[in-house]
């Protein structure tokens, strides 16, 4: 029970958006000439085309992708080597923290007394280092990886 409980905060905390979002630059940098509709996207990702909707116009707020009202299609607004995937976090992520405090720990008990400071810290180094991770490779890194050179 323990264990599924442990899978079931982390699956809350860690979604699929960043990968998905990534997904769907690849895909409309990949196609750079063909205007992919949230349905041909949605098939390759194998989700819900309301969700790649919603993805998008988080890309687009946040100024990576650009689209045409009542038109189909994206395309992006920067170079896939100008956009890191810090960028795309940011622009699909909500704005807490990637780990969350439990919140009144007992302040009688020695353990629950200091738990959050000591578990922040921990706990910021980690974000840190997811951000500065993620801040080192670009759109253009995984396209490369994902479809090698011919």
């Amino acid at each position: 029970m323990l264990i599924t409980l442990n899978a079931l905060v982390v699956k809350q905390m860690i979604n699929s958006r960043l990968a998905v979002s990534v997904h769907i630059l690849a895909l409309i940098a990949t196609h750079p000439d063909q205007a992919l509709s949230s349905d041909y996207i949605a098939g390759s990702v194998n989700t819900n085309p309301v969700v790649i909707r919603r993805l998008i116009g988080s890309l687009r707020q946040a100024g990576l992708l650009s689209t045409v009202a009542g038109k189909s299609g994206a395309t992006l607004t920067k170079d896939p080597q100008d956009i890191t995937l810090l960028m795309i976090y940011r622009a699909v992520e909500p704005k807490e923290t990637l780990f969350s405090m439990h919140e009144q720990p007992n302040p009688a008990c020695p353990v629950g007394r200091d738990i959050q400071s000591t578990l922040n810290q921990s706990f910021t180094r980690a974000q840190q280092a997811l951000e500065a991770e993620l801040g080192s490779e670009t759109l253009a890194d995984i396209l490369h990886r994902l479809v090698p050179a011919r």
